[in-house]
């Protein structure tokens, strides 16, 4: 994301970045896909049918949760809403890391050392664009994900495919219904890609300044791990 010495003198283009973010985003999600189900499973437990005092919760933690999904809906069940979710990492996850470079360079006027507010801005800004044009799949990615399907005489699901559930929320609840929840979503991820994007590229910026690193993948890896807590 910052140029520095050594191996970082090279400079993909803006299109580059903007595939490869993406498809560095997909290959996130094909990996912690089932977590995300889980995730989502437990933040609308007792959401339908609110859970009685004594009653035992169907999902309990994380790992419960995934074995419950695979014992009751088989292992399909953690990847349901997948190919929604890959839509998402091209269209999210391409404009938030993927222009970030570009829209810091913009704000700065090509300053080679922008102010930390000028990275600030261009990291609230890629993460708020990133969601404008994202939350259509954000929506059905979790739509599909809340859905459950039972191995054994389960009642049919609403959507039939991924397109056919962006085609049923448009048609049911108007095209404003692929939008919904947004500014609470760009809220959101305006202050998680000030923390991440921002924080990784200042401190690389910093430690190829000073030399305390070679530039190559190890030491993104850790520091990308490192702003991903920040987050």
């Amino acid at each position: 994301m910052v140029s520095g010495g050594g191996s970082s003198d090279f400079n993909p283009s803006v299109p580059v970045k903007i595939f490869s973010a993406g498809a560095a985003g997909c290959v996130s999600d094909l990996v912690t896909f089932p977590l995300d189900t889980a995730k989502v499973r437990l933040q609308i437990q007792g959401e339908s049918e609110p859970l009685v005092r004594g009653q035992r919760a169907t999902y309990r933690g994380v790992f419960g949760t995934m074995f419950t999904i695979v014992r009751t809906e088989g292992a399909r069940g953690l990847y349901n809403g997948l190919l929604a979710g890959l839509h998402r990492q091209m269209s999210f996850a391409s404009v938030r890391v993927g222009l970030y470079d570009a829209t810091k360079q913009f704000y700065g006027r090509g300053s080679e050392s922008p102010s930390i507010a000028t990275r600030l801005a261009a990291g609230c800004t890629t993460g708020a664009m990133a969601v404008a044009v994202a939350q259509p799949t954000d929506v059905v990615k979790v739509r599909f994900q809340a859905q459950v399907r039972l191995l054994r005489g389960g009642a049919a699901t609403r959507y039939g495919g991924t397109l056919d559930a962006y085609r049923t929320i448009a048609r049911d609840e108007g095209l404003r219904g692929l939008w919904k929840g947004c500014l609470p979503n760009i809220a959101r991820n305006a202050i998680v890609n000030c923390c991440e994007t921002v924080t990784y590229d200042v401190i690389k910026e910093r430690i190829l300044q000073y030399e305390l690193m070679a530039d190559s993948w190890r030491p993104s890896y850790a520091w990308a791990r490192g702003t991903s807590l920040c987050s």
